[in-house]
């Protein structure tokens, strides 16, 4: 689990994806990741940083090489990739490395 100023980002797994992301009251934001992906290390200060700064949003990390289910489930074939969870469904799917901006901009949109 990585700490920030009072907002941890989770690592979930396929035990507790539904409680912590489908059934949450919030828009969750999840990264699916590797550790040995240079972009998904490339996207994890980034992310940091926006769970400081965003409440409206929880942000949670996958690891695709220990949940391959999950990642195949939600049809995850190229890290990093953030999906967007409101109301227990997909709503917004991005790949590649996000600059911080552009993930706030994408979050503004479901405060």
């Amino acid at each position: 689990m990585f700490f920030s100023s009072g907002h941890a980002i989770e690592h979930v797994t396929m035990a507790d994806f539904p409680s912590k992301v489908l059934q949450s009251t919030k828009p969750v934001l999840v990264d699916f990741y590797a550790d040995w992906c240079p972009p998904c290390r490339m996207l994890a200060p980034v992310l940091q940083e926006v769970a400081k700064e965003v409440d409206h949003v929880d942000i949670v990390k996958v690891n695709v090489d220990q949940e391959p289910r999950l990642a195949s489930q939600y049809r995850v074939s190229a890290i990093p990739t953030l999906i967007l969870f409101k109301d227990g469904q997909p709503v917004e799917r991005v790949t590649g490395f996000l600059p911080k901006q552009e993930l706030k901009q994408l979050l503004a949109q479901y405060e």
